[in-house]
């Protein structure tokens, strides 16, 4: 996982190097490295010892370079597409790319011909029934039905993962109150109250779209108990 402890303390490359080569070189099996965006964490901005995500890829790509048998793969969570794309590119072969970008997830994962990301998301916990049937549609080499399934996703997950997406966490939280898989949604410390309730509409309509609501019923009765307790009929 990306640590905070390295932007607390102002870390440079060569601290980095040195870090994770110790925890790269001495793991048992390879490694999944994670390169966390400052949109999911602003503690992290400057990750890599500098703001430059083209510096910083060049760095990431040495380092995984440099013992690539030990590197199984990296996970990017920055929501940029082409630059994901780009660096997939740049990977040397054998080493996965798992995206963590919640808006271009459908593209990325289905690839350019030559290239694809492998599917590590967090708005999967949201998706999963349609996800399910979509990676199934593309490995059966279905594209058409692939796109039909997750199309609908993309709004829902581009709402639930919005500025600021650190947020993001109540919207998965919501909907799983939605669907039934827990008895409320208080989070810790009130983070529930980290989105208004507008947002909390739009996933349940967007939600609604991409037929996600698991028990209709159940759905609206809680949406209109949420918004009753906002003062809204």
């Amino acid at each position: 996982m990306a640590s905070r402890a390295f932007t607390a303390i102002g870390a440079g490359r060569d601290i980095y190097r040195s870090v994770y080569r110790r925890l790269i070189d001495g793991a048992a099996e390879p490694v999944i490295l994670h390169w966390l965006g400052d949109m999911f964490d602003p503690a992290l901005a400057g990750y890599w010892g500098t703001t430059d995500v083209a510096e910083a890829s060049d760095f990431v790509l040495d380092l995984i370079g440099e013992n690539r048998a030990k590197v199984d793969g990296i996970k990017i969570s920055l929501l940029d597409q082409a630059h994901e794309e780009a660096f997939r590119a740049r990977l040397p072969s054998g080493v996965r790319l798992y995206t963590g970008d919640d808006f271009n997830y459908a593209a990325l994962i289905e690839g350019d011909g030559q290239h694809y990301s492998h599917a590590l998301l967090g708005i999967f916990a949201a998706i999963a029934p349609a996800a399910s049937q979509a990676l199934e549609a593309l490995a059966e080499g279905d594209s058409e039905t692939y796109h039909k399934l997750f199309a609908p996703t993309v709004p829902l997950s581009r709402e639930i993962f919005r500025a600021p997406t650190r947020f993001y966490k109540a919207g998965v939280a919501f909907l799983s109150w939605l669907n039934g898989y827990q008895t409320h949604f208080i989070m810790p410390a009130g983070f529930q109250s980290s989105r208004d309730i507008t947002h909390y509409a739009a996933v349940f309509r967007l939600a609604d779209a991409a037929g996600l609501l698991a028990k209709p019923d159940l759905a609206v009765h809680r949406m209109r108990t949420l918004l009753a307790l906002h003062g809204i009929e």
